[in-house]
C-alpha cells in the first residue's frame, strides 16, 4: 500500500474547483492508500503574515475536508503546526540545500513580483519545508497542480542528496499521483478558464455558500448578447456556464440549453436561475454537513488530536533515523 501526502493552505474556503480538481480524488484515494492529508498553516503565512483568523480559516478547512468525505477513521487529517518534527526535517535539509537553486524557483520569482513587499526568507525556502511535509512521512506519491511539478522534483532532488552523501538508501524518491483519468477543471464564474479565488474571489462557488449566495454569483456570471447565427461556435464566458451545467445538471437540461442555444433561442437568465438551483442541490449534501460540523467543536477536536497522534508517530520514527544517519546523538 502506497503511502500518500497532500496539503492545502488555510486561506480560505474550499470552492467548487476545489471539490471537483481534488477533493473527489482524494475520497477515492483514502480507500486504495495510507493517505496523509495536512492542513498548511505554515506555509500560508509565506503569504499572510498577519492572518485575519488563522485557526478560524484552518477549521473552515477542516470542516470542508470532512464534509465533503474525507474520513478520519481511513486517512490521517492534522495540521502542519501540530507536527514540530517537519520544522526539524526542514532545518536538517536546508544544510544541505543551495540559495542560488532556491532562487530559481519558478514560482519564487512569480511571488517576488507579484509582492515585492514582501520576499522573506520563508518564500524561499517553501520547497524545503514542502520537502519536509513530504520526506517526514517517507511518501511514495504526492497530488500536485502544474504549478508545484517543479517543488515535487526539488523534493526528489533534496531526497537523492541526503541519501548520497550519507551512502544510505533511506529516503524515497516520491512521484506524482497519477488518478489514472482526466481530471476536472472547473471553470470561473468571471469567463476565466479556471474556478480560483487567488484571481476573483467573487468567480468561486464555495461549498460553505448558502443558497442565495450561489444565486447571486451565478446570476452575475458573465455573458454576452447571445448567438446571432444557428451553431455559432461560443465564447469563453459562455462555454464556461454550459461547461459548469455538464457537472451539475442533469443531461436533459444541458441538451435544452444547449438546443436552445444553437437555435439563438437561448435566454441566459433562465439558464443562470437552473445552473443556481442544481448547484445548490448538487452541493446541498456538503452544505448541510457543514452546518452540522460547525456546532461541534468537540468531534473537530477529536479528528485533530488524532490524526497528530497518528501523523507524529510516523514522523517520530523518521526523525529518529535521520538524526542517527547524520550523527546527531545523545551522549
Amino acid at each position: 500500500m502506497d503511502k500518500v501526502l497532500s496539503g492545502i493552505r488555510p486561506t480560505g474556503f474550499l470552492h467548487l474547483g476545489n471539490y471537483f480538481g481534488a477533493l473527489l480524488n482524494f475520497i477515492k484515494m483514502q480507500e486504495e492508500n495510507e493517505c496523509y492529508f495536512f492542513i498548511a498553516d505554515y506555509h500560508s503565512l509565506t503569504t499572510h503574515p498577519k492572518p485575519a483568523d488563522l485557526k478560524t480559516n484552518v477549521k473552515n478547512v477542516l470542516i470542508d475536508y470532512l464534509a465533503a468525505g474525507l474520513d478520519p477513521e481511513k486517512a490521517t487529517i492534522y495540521i502542519q503546526s501540530d507536527l514540530p518534527e517537519v520544522c526539524e526535517l526542514s532545518l536538517l535539509l536546508s544544510m544541505n540545500v543551495y540559495v542560488g537553486e532556491l532562487q530559481r524557483v519558478s514560482s519564487f520569482k512569480e511571488k517576488v513580483r507579484r509582492q515585492p513587499n514582501n520576499v522573506n526568507a520563508g518564500l524561499l525556502t517553501y520547497p524545503i519545508l514542502m520537502a519536509a511535509d513530504i520526506l517526514v512521512h517517507r511518501a511514495d506519491k504526492v497530488p500536485v497542480g502544474k504549478d508545484q511539478e517543479q517543488h515535487l522534483e526539488m523534493t526528489r532532488d533534496f531526497a537523492q542528496r541526503f541519501n548520497n552523501l550519507y551512502e544510505v538508501e533511506y529516503f524515497k524518491l516520491p512521484v506524482a499521483y497519477n488518478f489514472g483519468n482526466e481530471l476536472i477543471k472547473i471553470p470561473g464564474l468571471d469567463g476565466s478558464t479556471k474556478m480560483s479565488k487567488s484571481d476573483n474571489e467573487n468567480s468561486c462557488i464555495y461549498l460553505s455558500d448558502t443558497p442565495e449566495i450561489i444565486r447571486k454569483k451565478v446570476m452575475k456570471a458573465v455573458t454576452d448578447s447571445g448567438p446571432t447565427e444557428p451553431n455559432q461556435p461560443k465564447p469563453q464566458a459562455i462555454e464556461n456556464i454550459f461547461n459548469l451545467m455538464k457537472v451539475v445538471s442533469a443531461e436533459e437540461t444541458l441538451h435544452f440549453f444547449e438546443e436552445e442555444y444553437n437555435q439563438c433561442r437561448i435566454r441566459y437568465g433562465d439558464m443562470k436561475k437552473q445552473l443556481a438551483a442544481d448547484i445548490t442541490a448538487y452541493i446541498s449534501p456538503i452544505y448541510n454537513r457543514i452546518l452540522e460540523l460547525r456546532d461541534n467543536d468537540e468531534y473537530l477536536k477529536r479528528v485533530i488530536r488524532q490524526g497528530a497522534e497518528k501523523a507524529h508517530e510516523n514522523a517520530a520514527k523518521t526523525l529518529h533515523d535521520v538524526r542517527e544517519i547524520i550523527g546527531i546523538k545523545k551522549f
